[in-house]
């Protein structure tokens, strides 16, 4: 089947400087890495994209914004946090060559001489994707080139932000757009049963299979099938995925017939599975057939000046009665000011708020950390932290609380634990290894 001529809409050119991150000082001296016109981040987590192995940096340390003005390093709630100049700052902007220090280590950040020309559409929509920022339309015009083809799709992007809808969005756009449109939640399926649901099963294949059932590779015949969080996928599976995905035919459990397939696969993850292959937790393989081609959903922080327009479209389908000219200015305020971590679907929870409560538009408890506690003794103010900092040390607590709390009632057993939590033994065992969190004896 030919890929559909679409006449997509007009592109304007964008001219990006190429710019050098090296480390000058510090365990990993010598390590460099150069990009254009994207956002890196820096830390000892190993889905960073510089990623360091000094002690004194934090997990995700910092970020760095390679725009078409220059660089710009963001703090994002480093523990020994980044320093210029002997002072320590939270946000930069800089357009010649800087070092900043992060714990034991000194980063060099130097524009060259080289240049990378990307595109960007004109218009402030992708099917249902929104917004009118440059980087939200460098990824319209990405999606426009690839729809129409049959290429397999890699979305990669924060939790929450959106690559569900660009998935949808890049069927409608494909010459699939008639086909059915399956998706199957890779984190959402408990472990023994993700072979059923990816390949169907026969009356009586296992205990409580009452019936046959086809499976998503068949309900998608003809269409796309959408893997969200395809990183969750146990390893001991991903051969016969990628097996399905190579062949284009599955084999039901139970049976010895083997169906022919015809679909399109689109991926989602919200970590690097570049580093889960290099750390041996995804199969390469799988990894290059999945990933023909990659694109990235820019997080919300990158994008501030798309919240009006993404404001007003939940208000749209949430609030009719409310405009955007009732909005308050003091949320806007908020909302400019806030980074959410939880990106879009943070920003619609926040929306539907509002139009109850225009001071809950942000929850209560995201600001109690701010000022150091809520003791109610004058004498001595805790010291205001930023915003962003409070923020995100706020949430690590829960989640660490919260993950020590479901291990204590699961006696440690991590399977229980995933079930309680609605999530994947991977996702609990990914937690605890953010949170140094051991195994209950």
């Amino acid at each position: 089947m030919p890929p559909e001529t679409r006449s997509g809409p007009p592109l304007e050119k964008v001219r990006y400087t190429r710019t050098r991150i090296a480390v000058v000082r510090g365990p990993n001296v010598g390590l460099t890495l150069e990009a254009a016109g994207c956002t890196l981040s820096v830390g000892t987590e190993l889905d960073c994209d510089v990623v360091l192995t000094d002690d004194t940096v934090s997990r995700r340390h910092c970020e760095i914004e390679l725009s078409e003005a220059g660089f710009r390093v963001r703090d994002m709630g480093s523990t020994n946090g980044v320093r210029h100049s002997g002072l320590r700052v939270y946000d930069v902007v800089g357009s010649e060559a800087t070092e900043f220090v992060l714990g034991e280590t000194t980063l060099r950040v130097e524009p060259l001489a080289e240049t990378e020309d990307r595109e960007r559409v004109t218009t402030h929509a992708f099917g249902d994707v929104l917004g009118a920022s440059h980087k939200i339309r460098e990824l319209f015009a990405q999606l426009e080139r690839f729809a129409g083809t049959h290429l397999s799709v890699l979305i990669e992007g924060e939790t929450g932000s959106g690559k569900d809808v660009v998935a949808e969005s890049m069927h409608r756009a494909s010459p699939r757009a008639a086909g059915p449109y399956v998706v199957f939640d890779c984190s959402a399926v408990a472990p023994t049963l993700i072979e059923s649901e990816l390949f169907g099963h026969e009356r009586g294949a296992f205990t409580g299979a009452t019936q046959a059932r086809a499976g998503v590779f068949e309900q998608a015949h003809g269409g796309t099938l959408f893997l969200d969080e395809i990183g969750e996928l146990p390893k001991d599976l991903q051969p016969k995925l990628l097996r399905a995905l190579e062949r284009r035919e599955v084999k039901r459990l139970g049976s010895p017939k083997v169906e022919s397939v015809d679909v399109r696969v689109l991926s989602a993850t919200n970590r690097s599975l570049a580093a889960e292959v290099q750390a041996g937790a995804f199969r390469q393989d799988l990894y290059y057939r999945i990933a023909g081609v990659r694109v990235t959903v820019p997080p919300l922080r990158e994008r501030l000046d798309d919240i009006p327009m993404l404001v007003e479209h939940f208000l749209k389908l949430d609030a009719p009665h409310v405009v955007r000219a009732q909005v308050p200015s003091h949320v806007w305020d908020m909302f400019r000011a806030h980074r959410w971590p939880g990106n879009v679907r943070e920003l619609r929870n926040a929306v539907q708020r509002m139009v109850v409560a225009p001071e809950l538009a942000l929850h209560a408890g995201d600001h109690a950390s701010v000022a150091g506690g809520t003791s109610s003794t004058p004498a001595e103010p805790a010291p205001v932290v930023p915003l962003r900092l409070a923020r995100r040390s706020a949430a690590e607590s829960f989640e660490r609380d919260y993950l020590r709390t479901l291990l204590s009632r699961t006696q440690g057993n991590i399977s229980r634990a995933a079930a309680l939590a609605e999530v994947s033994r991977q996702m609990v065992q990914k937690l605890m290894r953010k949170h140094d969190v051991g195994e209950l004896s």
